[in-house]
């Protein structure tokens, strides 16, 4: 998902009027929006998944099963989808789709995405006059819009079957119209669990300069911390995102603090850390700078030696200067033994809790829009499995949540010291 932009998933089914979904896609994108696809077997005979990958800038799903991604997690994308979308939208909504919707079938990629989402849904159906006036399509009808699914009424007019009457597909401008609604009135409802709460987050890689044009840096693209950031912006926190260099956009909503070093880094996150109740250290931070960097472009002329220093230790400083109640969330990028080296971490720095990630994994972590991890606790430890960025950030901000609430409820019941 693009920084910053509301996911949405748009659903197309096979009708001669699939070809208006590809108008829809960039509609909603000049909405601000970050609409992604999924075709039915059917959609497939009236446009290419090509066309839509192309203007939507996303893999287009089309099967529940990836013969090219025989990865257990491949079978549950469905619920990935379902967890990250923030409206489905089904267009052309054929007379197939909204029977097996109301009967509850889930014998495809969208039927299964359907029951699985509880974000909003919006059907605009387009068939043929009398199949919309036929008593089962209109019996189906009610019996979604009982359950709360949006309707866009098609219009009356020709169909490309000849006949004149209801059933050509609403305007793209209602559906995206009604779009933006949904999310509107979800927005305003929503739950809001981290209402109240400061979260400061630090993400991306610092850089220290080994001359005007070099840097030590890493591999680290920034995303898992801007997911954090706007996971728990949509929650109700105020959010604090320190930053080092990336190329992605601002989340909304949330205070940019820009960095490039890991003093500067320090800096920021010292000064800002009396306001928050949550501190999430997802940036990767050099672990060394340059003991004196060069005022000029270093020429190659032979080998090169560089001193290094150690740079200082932000998430240590932190948790001893935290105010009580503050929880601190650290996160542990191994390549070998993760759980050894992460619980030695979090035993070593005295964090409250440290997500540990494999960044050897093929597919997940460094620039990667995927990641899997496990969330460790002094007493406990929870597997998140490979999913997008988006989706792990809400779970680390559960996690979180109740680590946060068991702590609070420890300290309610310890006895009083005489």
């Amino acid at each position: 998902m693009s920084a910053g932009k509301i996911k949405v998933t748009v659903g197309v089914c096979g009708g001669i009027a699939a070809y208006k979904a590809v108008e829809l896609v960039r509609l909603l994108q000049d909405a601000g929006l970050d609409p992604h696809v999924v075709m039915t077997a059917a959609a497939e005979r009236f446009v290419t998944p090509l066309t839509f990958s192309a203007i939507s800038g996303h893999k287009v799903i089309t099967s529940l099963w990836d013969d090219a991604d025989p990865e257990p997690d491949a079978a549950i994308e469905h619920i990935d989808e379902a967890q990250t979308t923030q409206a489905l939208i089904v267009v052309p909504a054929t007379a197939n789709i909204l029977g097996k919707f109301a009967g509850g079938l889930a014998d495809d990629f969208l039927t299964t995405l359907y029951l699985a989402t509880i974000a909003p849904v919006i059907v605009a159906p387009a068939m043929n006059v009398n199949m919309w006036n036929h008593p089962a399509t209109q019996a189906n009808l009610t019996t979604l819009r009982q359950r709360g699914v949006q309707i866009v009424e098609p219009g009356s007019g020709y169909l490309a079957c000849g006949m004149i009457g209801s059933g050509r597909l609403a305007d793209n401008s209602a559906i995206v119209a009604a779009t933006l609604q949904a999310l509107k009135t979800t927005a305003q409802t929503a739950i809001q669990d981290l209402a109240g709460e400061t979260v400061l987050v630090t993400a991306g890689g610092t850089r220290e300069a080994i001359d005007p044009v070099r840097f030590l840096g890493n591999r680290s693209s920034g995303r898992m911390g801007y997911a954090l950031a706007e996971a728990a912006r949509q929650r109700g926190a105020r959010v604090i995102l320190i930053s080092a260099p990336t190329s992605l956009p601002a989340p909304d909503d949330c205070e940019l603090i820009k960095v490039i070093s890991a003093a500067e880094m320090r800096r920021a996150v010292l000064d800002r850390l009396p306001e928050s109740s949550l501190l999430i250290m997802a940036a990767a931070v050099s672990d060394f700078r340059v003991r004196h960097p060069e005022p000029e472009k270093i020429k190659r002329n032979g080998p090169l030696l560089l001193e290094l220093d150690p740079t200082e230790d932000i998430l240590r400083e932190a948790i001893g200067l935290r105010k009580p109640g503050t929880l601190v969330i650290a996160f542990a990028a191994e390549t070998n033994d993760l759980l050894v080296n992460a619980r030695a971490k979090l035993e070593k720095k005295g964090a409250d809790a440290i997500v540990a990630n494999d960044i050897s994994a093929a597919g997940l972590g460094f620039d990667s829009e995927r990641n899997s991890g496990v969330f460790l606790t002094r007493h406990n430890q929870v597997e998140i499995p490979a999913t997008t960025k988006q989706a792990m950030a809400h779970r680390i901000l559960d996690e979180a949540l109740a680590l946060k609430a068991n702590l609070a409820s420890t300290l309610v019941k310890a006895p009083a010291l005489i």
